[in-house]
C-alpha cells in the first residue's frame, strides 16, 4: 500500500501506556499545605487519533521490556517475532495504537494477510477510527468477496452529513478501481449509491465504475444523467468527455460549453491539452491564451506556451514565456514544478541564436539537486564550450563528469564523438564511438551513433551492420530505418528497399519532419518529382532546417524552376553558411546563388 503508516516510535508507545494507576494517586493535600500543581497530561493524549479511546494501562516493567524487544527486534530485520508480540500485546492492552504497530510491521514486510489482521484488529479496538476503517477498506477491496467493503461504505455513507457525502462517494470510487473484479466493483457501487441517485455525484461515480468494467455505453448515459442534473458543471461535462472515447465528439463538446460557459477554466484547460493531441497547435496557443489573460502568472499555462511557440517556430515568444515561467518559480516556489526543463529550452533558444554566453550562464542555472538535470546541463556546457572553440577545455569538462551508471557512461561516450564530429575531427569520432561500442555492445544509441560516424568516413558496411543491429535490438526505432533508408537514397542505390524503410519509419513517426525530408529525397531518387517536392514542402514547413531546403532546392532544379531552387539555397546559407551539403550540391550541379 502506497505510504502505509507514519512509523510510530517506541517513545510514542510508550508514552501512550504512560498513566498513573489508580491505587498510586497522590494522598488528599493537608488542608494547611500549598495545593499542588495538576499533574501533566500523558505526551501521547495530545496526539490521539480522532476515534480512539485509549484504554488506562499502567507501564509496569514487563510491559515496557516487551515493548522495548518488539521493537529491536524488527530493527533487526527479525519482522515475525516482533509482529506477534504487538498483536499479542494490542489483545492485552485493548490500546488500539499496538494493533496500528502491528499492521505498520506487516506492511513494512510486505506481509498482506498479517497486515490485514492487525487492521481488523485495529479497528475493533477504534471502531468509530476513520483511518482505520480507510486502511481495512484499502484491502478489503483487493479481495475477492466485496461484501464487508460494501457494508462498510453504506454505513460510512449513511453517518455523513449531506454536504461530505460527495468526497465519501469519490473516495470510494478511487478505492474501488483497485478491486480486481471491476463487474462487482461497479454492482457494489450500483446498490451502495442507490439512496442518493439524485446526486450529480452519484452518476459521476458510476460513470467511473461502468467505464472500469467496460460498459461504456451506460458510462455514457450516466456521464450524461450528471451533466443533465448540472449543466454548468465542469466536472460533468469533463467526465462527459472521458466517456465518450472520441476525440472529435469531445472537442465539440468542450466548444459548446465553452461558447455557453467561457469562464471554465478547467474545461478550457482540458480543451486546449486536447487541441494539442490533435496536432491543432495554432488553435491549442488561442486557448492557453485565454487561459493566460485570466491568470497571468499562471506557470503551467506559461510553460504550456512556451511549447506551443517552439513548435510554431517562435523563438522569441517561447522565450519570453519561459522567462516569465522562471521568473513566477522565482517569486512563488513551486515543490511541483520543475524549472530545470525550461531553464535548458532558454539555453537551447540562446545557443540556436548565436548567443552562447547568454547560454551558458542559463545553464549555470539549473539546480544541482537532480542528478539527470545536472548532467544533461553538464553536457549541454561542454557542447557549448566547444562551439566557442575551445576543444580541448571541453573535452576535459568531459572527463571532470563522474557517471553514476552505464547510461551515463554512455552518454559521456556519445557526447565526447559528438564533440568531435562537429569539429570535422571525424576519424577520431569514429573511434571514440568505436571503442564505447565494444565497451558497451547492448546500447542503442551509442550503436546508432557509432553508425552515423561510419557513414561519415564511408564506412559504409559497418554502417549497415550496425544500424540493423540496432532494428534487430529496438523494432520500434524509428530514426535507424530512417538513416538506414536515406544512407542508401542518397548513395543511389536499393531504392526499392530505402523506400521501404523510410516509409515504415514515417508510418512510426508521421509528423516528423526529417522524416518526410527522406521521404522527399528517396522520391526525388526514384524520379517522382512532384511527390518529393510536396513531401519536402512539407517537411520545411515543420523544420526549416538547412538541408532540408539544400534538398528542395534540388528538386526544383531538376524540374526546371532555377530561380526556386536558388532561392532555396540563398535560405540554406543564411541558416548554416557552412553547411556541406549545401557546398557539395552547389558544386555538383554548377550552380550559384
Amino acid at each position: 500500500m502506497k505510504n502505509a503508516f507514519a512509523i510510530v516510535t517506541l517513545s510514542a508507545l510508550v508514552s501512550a501506556c504512560a498513566v498513573v494507576p489508580q491505587e498510586q494517586a497522590a494522598p488528599a493535600p493537608d488542608a494547611a499545605a500549598p495545593a499542588p500543581a495538576p499533574a501533566p497530561a500523558p505526551a501521547s493524549a495530545k496526539a490521539v487519533p480522532p476515534g480512539e479511546k485509549l484504554p488506562n494501562i499502567e507501564l509496569t516493567s514487563d510491559l515496557f521490556y516487551k515493548l522495548t524487544k518488539a521493537e529491536l527486534d524488527f530493527k533487526r530485520g527479525q519482522w515475525q517475532s516482533a509482529y506477534v508480540s504487538m498483536m499479542v500485546l494490542a489483545q492485552q492492552t485493548r490500546d488500539p495504537r499496538l494493533a496500528r504497530r502491528a499492521s505498520e510491521m506487516a506492511l513494512s514486510a510486505k506481509q498482506g494477510n498479517e497486515a490485514l489482521s492487525a487492521i481488523r484488529l485495529w479497528r475493533e479496538l477504534a471502531p468509530e477510527s476513520d483511518e482505520a476503517a480507510q486502511y481495512f477498506l484499502g484491502f478489503a477491496v483487493l479481495g475477492d468477496d466485496l461484501s464487508e467493503a460494501e457494508q462498510l461504505f453504506a454505513q460510512r455513507l449513511q453517518a455523513a452529513p449531506a454536504m461530505g457525502r460527495p468526497l465519501l462517494m469519490f473516495q470510494m470510487q478511487q478505492f474501488l478501481l483497485r478491486a480486481k473484479d471491476k463487474a462487482g466493483a461497479f454492482g457494489l457501487m450500483e446498490r451502495v449509491l442507490k439512496p442518493y441517485l439524485n446526486t450529480q455525484e452519484a452518476h459521476l461515480v458510476l460513470a467511473q465504475g461502468a467505464n472500469a468494467a467496460g460498459l461504456a455505453e451506460r458510462a455514457r448515459a450516466e456521464a450524461r444523467q450528471a451533466l443533465e442534473l448540472k449543466p454548468d458543471s465542469e466536472l460533468a461535462v469533463l467526465t462527459m468527455a472521458q466517456m465518450l472515447q472520441d476525440l472529435d465528439g469531445a472537442q465539440q463538446l468542450f466548444a459548446g460549453f465553452l461558447q455557453k460557459h467561457p469562464a471554465a477554466r478547467e474545461v478550457r484547460s482540458a480543451y486546449a491539452r486536447l487541441l494539442v493531441e490533435q496536432k491543432q497547435y495554432d488553435k491549442a496557443r488561442e486557448q492557453f491564451q485565454i487561459l493566460l489573460k485570466d491568470q497571468p502568472d499562471n506557470p503551467g499555462t506559461l510553460y504550456a506556451l512556451g511549447i506551443m511557440s517552439l513548435q510554431g517556430q517562435d523563438a522569441k515568444a517561447a522565450e519570453d514565456y519561459f522567462k516569465r515561467y522562471i521568473a513566477v518559480l522565482e517569486s512563488q516556489p513551486d515543490p511541483e514544478r520543475d524549472p530545470n526543463k525550461a531553464l535548458m529550452l532558454l539555453a537551447q533558444i540562446a545557443e540556436e541564436k548565436g548567443d552562447l554566453d547568454g547560454a551558458l550562464a542559463w545553464l549555470d542555472k539549473i539546480a544541482t539537486d537532480d542528478p539527470r538535470a545536472t548532467l544533461s546541463a553538464r553536457l549541454k556546457r561542454v557542447h557549448i564550450v566547444a562551439r566557442k572553440g575551445d576543444l580541448d577545455g571541453a573535452r576535459a569538462q568531459l572527463k571532470e563528469i563522474t557517471a553514476t551508471d552505464t547510461a551515463e557512461q554512455v552518454q559521456i561516450v556519445q557526447a565526447e564523438g559528438q564533440l568531435l564530429r562537429d569539429a570535422g575531427r571525424a576519424v577520431e569520432a569514429f573511434k571514440t564511438l568505436q571503442d564505447g561500442v565494444l565497451r558497451f555492445p547492448n546500447s542503442p544509441d551509442l550503436m546508432y551513433d557509432y553508425a552515423l560516424a561510419a557513414e561519415k568516413l564511408g564506412k559504409v558496411e559497418a554502417m549497415e551492420t550496425a544500424l540493423r543491429k540496432v532494428i534487430e535490438s529496438v523494432p520500434d526505432n524509428h530514426h535507424a530505418y530512417n538513416a538506414l533508408g536515406y544512407s542508401l537514397a542518397d548513395r543511389n542505390v536499393r531504392l526499392d528497399e530505402a523506400f521501404e524503410l523510410i516509409d515504415k519509419a514515417l508510418k512510426m513517426a508521421p509528423g516528423d519532419p526529417y522524416i518526410m525530408d527522406s521521404m522527399g529525397w528517396v522520391l526525388f531518387r526514384m524520379g517522382k518529382l512532384k511527390e518529393a517536392e510536396q513531401s519536402l514542402r512539407q517537411a520545411y514547413a515543420l523544420r526549416g532546417d538547412a538541408e532540408i531546403a539544400v534538398h528542395l532546392g534540388e528538386v526544383l532544379w531538376a524540374q526546371g524552376d532555377k530561380a526556386g531552387a536558388a532561392r532555396m539555397w540563398r535560405e540554406a546559407r543564411a541558416k548554416d553558411p557552412k553547411n556541406d551539403a549545401l557546398r557539395s550540391t552547389l558544386a555538383r550541379l554548377n550552380a550559384s546563388i
